[in-house]
């Protein structure tokens, strides 16, 4: 089983990470690595999350076998079969049964080279503390054909002891190199340029959760599922990031460790040291995901007569706030805050509660904050009372609905119901939040362009009159109408 972690390196910085004083006194091997990738023509071991290479090593080839395993944050794990064979081509026969049992139905003799990479390698035999470890930095390029892309990567492999020091290392590099979190491998990135997969946005998924499981795992393994949702989708959105999907989604996976973080209350746990740099983060993502939904959603839904000055002011501020989150997801105060993260789920929280009396603790809580910001609208009977009430409302629902798709699946069939209403009652009181976003961000296009103040206060005025809020009767249907799938 292989546990590394990998992180982008800027090239310019190459140098200084080999002074690094993490790696002082210790000799570097360098050997130059050319690597084949095979797969059939209709990519069948893609398909099934299977890598098979070929590498170069001085005189001789070294066949590996990877197998898929999931990351969590930069650390992944997977299972790999390795041997030496004689020539470039794959030999099959020296592989252990189990890698055997993974190709199954698979036409091997259609086997054929897809991509190749060539990559200078430099290694450092590194321990700290207890943990053994190999720390490489890999230069070089993936070619598929005419398609390049270059690689400049860190990787800190374990070799023995517990994967905690390779945390520690990291987290020691990155005090004197900036580095970015990219746990994409070499052949990920070699499949996307030979097409056999398409980047995409990566939307949330839960692990299935045992009642009687200790709540501490529970917690942990659905943290690690939005982490590893965050990573997924942070290098679409700094390579892509006018594909606005890639940024909804690492937001979203934000909003669920911010929620997660929240959880731990009921575990008699204080709030975890990354939850802080994690907000702070999304303060700065917040106004690029705005204009998003401005420009894309709210903006298109308005009969308004074109103005192109307008449209150009209110692009040109939403690339600024686009830019300003990729700089800070890109950042070396991100990498650590991730870093951090990967290295607490080591730990799961200790507790002597189930899963089960957790989830249905937590979603109670919630629930009652839900109705006790209900009834505040209900008895609101000024305009701003409303607006506040309508708000304090939609933000309790919203912690609701994320607590509850975490730990639905405690429950089977049962929630379902249940996030459906929750869900019923944001879209009731969404159409207030679009308006505040929207005064918020043509305030801010008239004091930055005031050429196109005239319009923005037109685009206000029209939303204002457009904006149906829903009556306080048929919010209080829709939340009457819900039934807390967590109790018996």
């Amino acid at each position: 089983m292989e546990i590394e972690l990998k992180l982008a390196l800027y090239p310019a910085f190459a140098t200084r990470f080999k002074r690094h004083p993490l790696l002082a006194g210790i000799k570097a091997e360098r050997h130059t690595l050319h690597s084949i990738y095979f797969d059939t023509p209709d990519f069948a071991l893609t398909r099934r999350k299977i890598a098979l290479r070929l590498r170069r090593v001085g005189y001789h080839w070294v066949q590996t076998l990877k197998a898929a395993a999931p990351s969590v944050g930069a650390l992944s794990s997977r299972p790999e079969w390795e041997a030496q064979v004689m020539g470039n081509t794959p030999d099959l026969a020296v592989l252990a049964p189990e890698a055997l049992a993974l190709l199954a139905d698979i036409d091997l003799g259609r086997l054929a080279p897809v991509f190749v990479t060539d990559v200078r390698r430099s290694t450092w035999q590194v321990v700290v503390g207890e943990t053994a470890m190999e720390i490489a930095l890999d230069q070089g390029e993936v070619r598929a054909e005419e398609a390049i892309s270059s690689i400049s990567e860190i990787e800190l492999e374990l070799k023995a002891g517990p994967p905690d020091g390779l945390f520690t290392a990291a987290l020691s590099l990155l005090e004197r190199i900036p580095l970015s979190i990219d746990s994409r491998s070499k052949a990920a990135i070699g499949y996307r340029l030979a097409g056999a997969v398409q980047m995409a946005p990566t939307k949330a998924s839960w692990p299935k959760l045992d009642p009687a499981q200790a709540a501490g795992l529970a917690w942990t393994r659905l943290v690690e599922a939005a982490l590893a949702q965050l990573v997924d989708n942070l290098p679409g959105f700094l390579e892509q990031p006018e594909d606005i999907e890639y940024l909804h989604q690492v937001r979203v996976a934000l909003r669920r460790l911010m929620s997660l973080a929240r959880l731990l209350a009921q575990l008699s746990q204080p709030d975890p040291a990354w939850l802080a740099p994690l907000r702070e983060h999304m303060a700065v993502l917040n106004p690029a995901r705005d204009w998003d939904v401005f420009l894309w959603e709210t903006l298109p839904r308005l009969d308004l007569p074109h103005d192109p000055a307008f449209q150009a002011s209110a692009l040109a501020l939403a690339a600024a706030a686009r830019q300003a989150a990729q700089g800070a997801l890109a950042s070396a105060a991100f990498t650590r805050v991730v870093l951090q993260l990967g290295q607490a789920l080591l730990t799961p929280p200790a507790t002597s509660k189930h899963a089960s009396a957790w989830a249905a603790k937590a979603l109670e809580q919630r629930w009652k904050d839900v109705q006790r910001r209900g009834a505040a609208l209900s008895d609101s009977d000024q305009a701003v009372d409303d607006v506040t009430a309508r708000h304090r409302l939609r933000i309790a629902v919203k912690k609701l609905r994320y607590a509850g798709d975490a730990l639905a699946n405690l429950y089977g069939q049962r929630g379902k119901a249940t996030l459906a209403g929750l869900e019923k009652v944001q879209e009731s009181l969404g159409a207030l939040n679009d308006l505040a976003v929207a005064e918020r961000l043509m305030q801010a296009l008239a004091l930055a362009h005031p050429e196109s103040a005239f319009s923005a206060g037109h685009v206000v005025g029209a939303l204002s009159a457009s904006t149906h809020t829903g009556s306080r009767r048929r919010i209080a249907r829709e939340l009457a109408a819900i039934k807390p799938f967590w109790r018996k």
